[in-house]
């Protein structure tokens, strides 16, 4: 199993320069991607735009949106955006998609949450398929493409239309039970191999409190349930280590470490325990 780190464009109040050096460590350390999340209506900094810093400093890791919000955008503009990113950095970019959750997103966008679903199937199908012959460059090999969501059209339209799976994150069972129904989803429709798997988790090592109070505030949307996200910071390194190796026997091709403290010596740290 890869292991990848997050890249804190999220994190409320983050630098550009961090976020630049964040992306030059991360190249040099033992990670396999550095990747981000999505949220319109946030102190955050857009994703492709991260991404393309990321990719002016970077030489090794690979880069990725896990996920992007895709109906937030329109087919052609995240088109171009997928395969600038993956122009910037030679070949390096994972473009991965979902609906998203917030209705806030939604109302800033101006577009109709309650046809997120088929816009999304629309934006894969025209990646896919329409994206070729276009015009819209620079002209690149298709952008490796990965789903996220939970429900029956989420799995679907990953095994229609992309590479693999991305899960929003939990304990290894959780993982573990979402991997199994993208697989029988991937034998529905009778595809050649395996869909590729990812999950992610969350870590603070120096400031775990700091950490946990940012990921109530990032999913306070979810009421309640904020609480269950926090509770599962990792914020040691036995966690990590655990965590890690729980991922690993569900079957996890890619694990994403996302922090929620955007402090350089945790990079440093989480670089230790990874390696």
């Amino acid at each position: 199993m890869r292991v990848g780190i997050g890249l804190p464009n999220t994190i409320p109040g983050i630098s550009g320069a961090l976020l630049v050096e964040w992306a030059r460590r991360a190249d040099a350390g033992p990670f396999s991607t550095l990747a981000v999340l999505d949220r319109l209506v946030y102190d955050s900094v857009e994703p492709f735009a991260a991404l393309s810093a990321a990719a002016a400093v970077t030489e090794r890791v690979g880069l990725a949106t896990n996920i992007a919000i895709g109906p937030l955008r329109g087919a052609a503009m995240l088109a171009k955006q997928a395969v600038s990113v993956d122009a910037l950095s030679g070949g390096r970019f994972t473009l991965g998609l979902g609906v998203g959750a917030r209705r806030d997103d939604y109302d800033a966008a101006g577009v109709d949450r309650r046809s997120r679903g088929a816009a999304l199937s629309e934006q894969l199908a025209y990646l896919r398929g329409r994206l070729d012959g276009s015009g819209i460059g620079p002209a690149r090999p298709p952008v490796p493409l990965l789903v996220g969501g939970s429900s029956g059209a989420a799995f679907a339209r990953m095994a229609r239309y992309a590479d693999g799976y991305a899960h929003g994150g939990g304990p290894p069972r959780a993982f573990g039970s979402a991997a199994a129904r993208a697989r029988a989803a991937w034998r529905d429709l009778e595809r050649p191999g395996e869909p590729v798997l990812w999950g992610q988790g969350y870590v603070a090592f120096g400031d775990p409190d700091r950490g946990c109070d940012y990921l109530r505030d990032y999913y306070a949307f979810t009421g309640p349930f904020a609480e269950k996200i926090a509770a599962g910071n990792l914020t040691s390194a036995r966690a990590v280590k655990d965590f890690v190796r729980g991922y690993a026997a569900e079957g996890c091709d890619e694990l994403i470490l996302y922090p929620t403290v955007a402090d350089l010596d945790d990079l440093e740290r989480l670089a230790e325990v990874v390696a």
